[in-house]
């Protein structure tokens, strides 16, 4: 019998993100404590977002609003990366940046968690920015993924191609 796989995988739908910052964008325009504040919220380039206020404590309660939106969309607070409020003559600005794909560095931390704690019969391959985890046994896979689920990750997974 062949071998058992699924590949673990950091991704973002970029169409969730865009709803959750277009939601943001519609409340930080409706909202009374947002009035006159010039605060607002818009793509910079592909996978990143600008917040910007007229004062610090402002554009800090947009990128909340963001966050929030984030969260009813189900994508994990880990792939957002929001810098620090800057000033930018009369105006606050936040950058933040949407990190998907795992990185060689993540991907050898994920490698070294499943062999030392996952099943012995367990292989596990790095394919470009994702992981190829095989066994003969879908037992062990569902362990793997238990597993993977329960170590504190500094950035999101998501389990594909399950087969």
């Amino acid at each position: 019998m062949a071998d058992s796989s699924f590949d673990i995988v950091s991704k973002i739908d970029r169409q969730e993100v865009d709803n959750a910052l277009n939601q943001a964008a519609k409340e930080l325009s409706q909202r009374f404590d947002f009035k006159n504040t010039g605060a607002s919220i818009e793509w910079q380039g592909e996978l990143g977002v600008e917040l910007e206020a007229d004062t610090e404590e402002r554009v800090l309660a947009a990128l909340e609003v963001f966050r929030d939106k984030l969260v009813k969309r189900s994508i994990s607070l880990k792939a957002l990366d929001a810098g620090e409020p800057r000033s930018s003559g009369r105006t606050y600005k936040i950058t933040c940046a949407l990190t998907a794909g795992i990185s060689q560095e993540q991907a050898k931390k994920l490698g070294k968690i499943i062999r030392d704690d996952g099943p012995k019969k367990v292989k596990v391959a790095v394919q470009g920015e994702e992981l190829r985890v095989s066994s003969s046994s879908r037992d062990d896979l569902q362990t793997v993924i238990a597993l993977v689920q329960e170590a504190n990750l500094d950035f999101p997974v998501q389990f594909v191609n399950y087969r």
